[in-house]
């Protein structure tokens, strides 16, 4: 008999893209830009953010969005863990300073649960656990395309100056950073959405691309400014500690809410996977725009609460799978299809 060689479990989803980010804050850690290559990179970091919110808008399929209108009550259901609980629970997290969180940190911590939800994480596990998936690839839309406008203005009015000042410079940084490309790539879709969908590979490295370099550029200004000192381990062990109790409360938020509103279990799965996710890769090229200087440590709470997600919804989705297999009548085998998690 042949030895089986050794795996890793499968409920730890070790996401290339996250080892990638580690890299590169070890790398801006190691060997952070300043002077002039310093400008060279914001410069870059700066065409990136608005090259990824055209990409955006260039993706968006404006029919499949048409589509899920049907499902508004689930929809407006997950707006509101995203937009609403999500917020009022950041809200809460004041009360964690000075005592757990630095101001810093809790700004940060309030940051990410102003974030849209994602949408390929969101399908994913929903898929695994067999769940309403046009309804979760409805609702990750519906939060990615609310948040472009919704986050922005949130920020605007909760993190006031300790976002680095929201001043009319800087909503109009925003608009033309984030809304004008974005908008542009709709306008244009008609005539590039071939394009982008025959070279879509291609593109979405591209996109991680830019987003990698948005967190050198961060994590570089942050070295160089010297604010990592203010992070101490046990900071850093009481950040967590503080996102596992939010992304706990969410889901359980999420899955019995979910239940009281009246949503069968397949509606329910995707309100739960939809509305306890916060996106990433729209998270970072924000926050590099809403935070200059202190982006390095407004996105640390949000990398953090990423991967955190996948490793806990990764295990939440197979048990509810399992869960199905066993209560099956029939007996039938239910096996979720293969699905990338980012």
């Amino acid at each position: 008999m042949s030895r089986r060689k050794p795996m890793l479990p499968s409920w730890l989803p070790l996401d290339p893209y996250i080892l990638a980010l580690i890299g590169t804050v070890v790398l801006a850690a190691l060997l952070p830009a300043s002077g002039a290559a310093a400008e060279v990179a914001g410069g870059a970091s700066t065409g990136a953010v608005a090259f990824l919110f055209f990409l955006y808008g260039a993706r968006l399929s404006t029919a499949q969005a048409l589509d899920g209108v049907r499902h508004w009550r689930l929809h407006l259901t997950v707006l509101a863990c995203t937009f609403v609980a999500f917020p009022l629970l950041g809200l809460a997290s004041e009360g964690l300073v000075p005592y757990v969180l630095t101001p810093q940190l809790q700004s940060g911590f309030l940051f990410l649960c102003l974030v849209p939800s994602t949408i390929q994480s969101s399908i994913a596990f929903t898929s695994i656990a067999r769940g309403n998936v046009p309804a979760a690839i409805c609702a990750g839309s519906f939060s990615s395309i609310a948040g472009i406008f919704v986050t922005p203005l949130l920020a605007a009015a909760l993190l006031g100056n300790s976002g680095g000042g929201f001043s009319g410079d800087a909503l109009l940084k925003i608009g033309v950073q984030l809304l004008l490309p974005f908008v542009a790539g709709q306008l244009l879709r008609r005539w590039i959405g071939g394009f982008i969908a025959r070279h879509k590979k291609i593109l979405g490295l591209v996109d991680r691309g830019s987003i990698l370099l948005v967190v050198y550029t961060a994590f570089s200004e942050g070295m160089v400014g010297g604010i990592w000192h203010q992070v101490t381990p046990a900071r850093l062990g009481a950040l967590l500690g503080a996102e596992a109790v939010l992304l706990a409360l969410m889901l359980a938020l999420s899955w019995y809410g979910a239940k009281r509103l009246g949503f069968g279990r397949e509606d329910r799965i995707a309100i739960q996977f939809a509305g306890s996710k916060k996106s990433l890769a729209s998270g970072l090229p924000m926050a590099s725009v809403l935070f200059g200087a202190q982006a390095s440590l407004a996105v640390l709470p949000l990398m953090l609460f990423h991967q955190m997600q996948l490793m806990v919804c990764a295990v939440l989705a197979k048990r509810r799978a399992r869960d199905l297999r066993e209560t099956a009548a029939d007996g039938g085998a239910l096996t979720a299809a293969p699905v990338t998690v980012t």
